[in-house]
Parts: C-alpha cells; structure tokens; sequence
C-alpha cells in the first residue's frame, strides 16, 4: 500500500495532526485528512519524531560478524526509531579504504532497515601513523563525510592537525574519541574514590580533557570542523561551551549511558558495566544533563558496541569495553531528560535527530515533519512503561546495562521513505 495515515499523533509533541505518507514522501499534515484508501495507523496519544539519526553505530561487519552484522545492526536501529546510522571505522579490516566504505555502504542499502552512513578512518589501520585515503573515501559511492579512529584516540597533534586541513576542503569533520594515551595505561574505570576503593587503575577525567582542549584549539587555527566523540566529563562540557563561545565549528555528542549511569554500578564487578570512556560521577551525570539541554551537547549519540557473549561474560579485567544501545536509547533519554523537565519532544527531535543529520551533513534525514519532505518517522508511546529483556532484542549482542530495568516509551512505528521498517512494535 503506497498511502499511510498516521492519526492523531502529537508532531514533536505538540497538538495532534494526521500526517499523510504518500510514498516516500509526506504529503500533508494537518486535522481531520482523509484517509482516502490509505492504510490506517491510529496514533493518538503517541508522539511523532523525524527518524532518528545516530552519529556513532558499531556495526562490526566486516570481520566481527560473531558480535553484529550491518543486517542485524540495522534491525536493531528501525527497533529503535533509527532511520539513519553512521557506522565507525574500526573493522577488520579497517574501513581507511574507498574499497571498504563502499562495502560497509552497500551492504546497509541491501539490508533495506536503514541508512548505513560509513564513517572512514583517520589513519591507516587506526594506528595514528599515516592519514588513510580521506579524499578517497569522500569520493567513493558512500560519499564519506565524518571520519574517525574511535576506538582510539588520533593522538599525534600533527597528525590531527592535516587531517583537519584536508577534510576542510569538502566541508568533511573529523570525529575525535579523546583519550590521551599515556594517562590511561592500564586503566580500567574513572579514576575517583570508587576506583581507590576497588583497587582498579583509574582513567582520569584529565585525559579526556586534554586532547580536546588541544583539539578545539587546532580546529580553530585550521578553521575546519571537528566533533568530540562520547564526551564524558564536567570538565570536557566546560572546554566545549568556552570553543562554542568563541564561534569555533565544535561539535559533542554524549551517550546515553553517560546520562543515566555512575561509576558506583563497578562496585558489582559486572563488566558490562565496563565501557570507554568509563562511566563517571552522579557530578558528571549533571553537568552532561543540563549541557545537552542548553545544547552545548549538541547530540545524543549511541556508540552502540555490540561483543559476543564470551568478550562480557568474564573477569573485569579480560573484559571487552562497551554497551549496545539502539534499542534503548529513547528511552533512556525519555527518562534522563524528558521526565525531568530538561527537554520536551520538540529537544528530543534536535538532539536525536535534526543536529546528528546536519553533523553528518545527511540529505533526506534529519528533515521537518511537513508535507514535501521525506517520510523518514518515528512513532512513540511515551505512556509505555516495561522491563528491558535483552533475549527480544534484534542486536546479536546481549551486552546492555539495562537488562531487568524498567524504562519508558516504545517505539511503536518506524517509517524510511514512506516504508514501514517496525509496525506495532515489530520488525517488518
């Protein structure tokens, strides 16, 4: 059926309209459409959203298919509202190549759940040595536009400093994971009281800090754009809001864990708790909240790091770092920032969407709710409320903090140009 009409939703959580999908396109929003032989989706009481759109998806494919493959990354993020994602770099092999970006490109259009958006690596193998193929990668049928070496830190202040200098050229942003390297040599959580009590090697806030006080500084002598990757800590809001003074192209996304969880769950030696950068202090936890709000944070952004089972079910110390958080992240964020007051739907809409779309410079998502755009929708049932259960999750990985928690909202409905990925809480 080429006709949907979604009824009586509340459009960025405002007053209810009927919003008319014609193909892939909206075609009308407005009181009272006719529905005009269209399918019918009775939304009232729901909350209409654009597609949401992640800046930071592991998708782990090629080469880590035992933890995700673009397929099941994507369904996780239709599950999630997503209809876009941007998939980092760090493969194997390393997606530093045209060859790879295309690879990782053409898979996601083939996987149909979503756009997949390849995010190329700074430097050859993510090693900080060599800039990899940028001009390349941008070139490439993947158009590629961010680049980063998540997962490591571009440490090497020249090396960062051309990488600058070339992505400006194409209006490219490099997305830095800040982390200096030689503060955090055998660190296994944030360094506080927590982290002397348990006897854990302590990941300092000041690493995080450093680098992206030096790389705000870089970005504003080159005049080009940079994004700091899953900034974690008081002081890193604080660098940020004074680059953002100065008029400096400086941009920040923070997690959704960040927002919600402390360094006091390590006391249960759970590692899936673990995760880079380490969850920090209730301080931090504030600072973060009250900086997306006022949107020096300009984004939520997922950095959904899916592992098999064997990587999390072990030790602390042999224990793979990350969390995977498509199919939470909504709600985390209902819960944090909605249910507190910090943002209504309307701020959930920019920060989830409508900032990582322009970040990412993506055509076609990130687009108002209005007739002539692309029906790139999300539909949420805010009165929701359920238990996390990781065994209904589309993800392959199981690995997420939440599993027996209660959160709210469900995305009910996803739409990528007029298609239907998710209806009534299931895949299509």
């Amino acid at each position: 059926m080429s006709k949907t009409l979604i009824r009586g939703a509340k459009v960025l959580g405002g007053r209810a309209l009927d919003v008319l999908i014609d193909g892939e396109t909206v075609a009308a929003v407005g009181a009272g459409l006719d529905a005009d032989g269209a399918r019918v989706v009775e939304a009232g009481g729901q909350i209409l959203l654009p597609g949401l759109v992640d800046l930071h998806t592991h998708l782990r494919e090629p080469g880590r298919e035992d933890s995700e493959t673009v397929l099941t990354g994507t369904r996780a993020a239709a599950s999630g509202g997503y209809t876009a994602v941007h998939a980092m770099a760090n493969t194997f092999p390393v997606a530093d190549t045209a060859g790879v970006v295309e690879q990782v490109w053409r898979l996601g259009r083939e996987s149909g759940h979503c756009d997949v958006q390849p995010v190329g690596a700074v430097t050859v193998g993510l090693e900080g040595k060599q800039l990899a193929e940028l001009g390349a990668m941008h070139e490439s049928a993947a158009s590629v536009r961010v680049f980063s070496d998540d997962g490591k830190c571009v440490d090497d202040a020249v090396i960062m400093r051309r990488a600058l200098e070339y992505v400006k050229a194409f209006d490219g942003v490099i997305a830095q994971h800040a982390q200096e390297p030689r503060l955090t040599e055998g660190a296994q959580m944030n360094e506080g009281t927590v982290s002397a009590e348990l006897g854990l090697g302590g990941w300092p806030a000041v690493a995080e800090e450093s680098i992206i006080a030096r790389d705000v500084l870089l970005a504003a002598h080159v005049g080009s754009r940079l994004h700091i990757c899953h900034l974690s800590t008081a002081g890193s809001v604080e660098i940020v809001r004074w680059a953002k003074s100065k008029g400096w192209n400086v941009t920040a996304e923070v997690t959704p864990h960040h927002l919600l969880l402390t360094d006091e769950l390590v006391r249960s030696y759970d590692p899936v708790y673990k995760v880079n950068p380490p969850l920090r202090t209730e301080a931090d936890v504030r600072a973060l909240r009250e900086a997306l709000a006022d949107g020096t944070i300009d984004c939520v952004a997922t950095d959904h790091a899916p592992h098999p089972h064997e990587d999390k079910d072990c030790e602390w110390g042999a224990a793979a770092m990350g969390m995977v958080g498509l199919e939470t992240a909504l709600s985390v964020v209902q819960h944090t920032m909605v249910e507190t007051g910090m943002l209504d739907w309307a701020g959930v809409a920019d920060r989830m969407s409508f900032r990582p779309a322009a970040i990412g410079r993506l055509a076609g998502q990130g687009r108002p709710v209005s007739a002539g755009e692309p029906a790139n929708l999300t539909l949420v049932d805010p009165a929701y409320r359920g238990t996390v259960d990781s065994a209904r999750f589309a993800s392959r990985s199981r690995n997420t903090p939440y599993q027996g928690r209660e959160l709210p909202g469900r995305v009910t409905h996803t739409f990528l140009r007029g298609r239907a990925t998710v209806m009534d809480g299931k895949l299509v």
